[in-house]
């Protein structure tokens, strides 16, 4: 895909939507930290069910630690792998009182140190919370990503570093909400909508990418 296709792609999505953001539902930063770690391999509407009852009450790392462990892990125990997703943010809670003074912290050094924490969660946290222009590659936008031409690759650091590379700058911040929205709604897994897809007539259509 040239880069002229590229770039009315991007236009297009940020017509259709100027201001796009998670759909996780969180309040500060902690809370956003707290929501992605418990969305990996879960859905965030599951995440979002869980935790909108807790963070009301849980704005700070001590908020979550003074709940303790095992009332955590029942709270959270619709989402897939909770149990270890509980002790994981319970660490990383422990972790952020000793060594950040109870922030979340905004290197991605410091933020895949965490339990729980990964490439991706360190690239969705830097984006949303710090604005800075990651890519967090999540099966959507490794699927779109391929489908449409826009950075196709093998595995998903490769897919991370050409979107890097590919998508233009002044679209860069916003992109990786707007590919996984794409891949969530309008490219989806089992089959693409293309009679409603704003960028149907720029994609590569290689719908062999599941």
């Amino acid at each position: 895909m040239n880069k002229e296709k590229r770039t009315l792609i991007f236009q297009r999505f940020q017509q259709a939507n100027p201001h796009p953001e998670t759909e996780l539902h969180y309040s500060n930063t902690f809370q956003l930290l707290v929501a992605v770690i418990l969305s990996a391999q879960a859905t965030d509407k599951s995440v979002n069910i869980a935790t909108d009852p807790l963070f009301p009450f849980i704005k700070t790392p001590q908020d979550l630690l003074d709940m303790g462990l095992e009332r955590f892990t029942q709270a959270i125990r619709s989402i897939g792998l909770y149990k270890t997703k509980a002790a994981n943010v319970i660490k990383t809670c422990q972790i952020l009182i000793e060594k950040y003074q109870g922030e979340v912290p905004h290197t991605r050094e410091d933020l895949e140190s965490l339990p729980g924490v990964g490439r991706k969660t360190a690239n969705v946290v830097l984006n949303v919370a710090f604005g800075q222009t990651t890519m967090a590659v999540d099966t959507h936008i490794f699927r779109v990503s391929n489908r449409t031409g826009i950075a196709p690759g093998k595995n998903v650091l490769e897919v991370e570093k050409k979107l890097l590379k590919n998508v233009p700058k002044e679209y860069l911040l916003h992109a990786h909400h707007w590919l996984i929205l794409h891949g969530r709604y309008i490219c989806t897994a089992r089959k693409a909508k293309c009679d409603i897809c704003g960028i149907s007539d720029l994609c590569d259509k290689n719908l062999s990418f599941k």
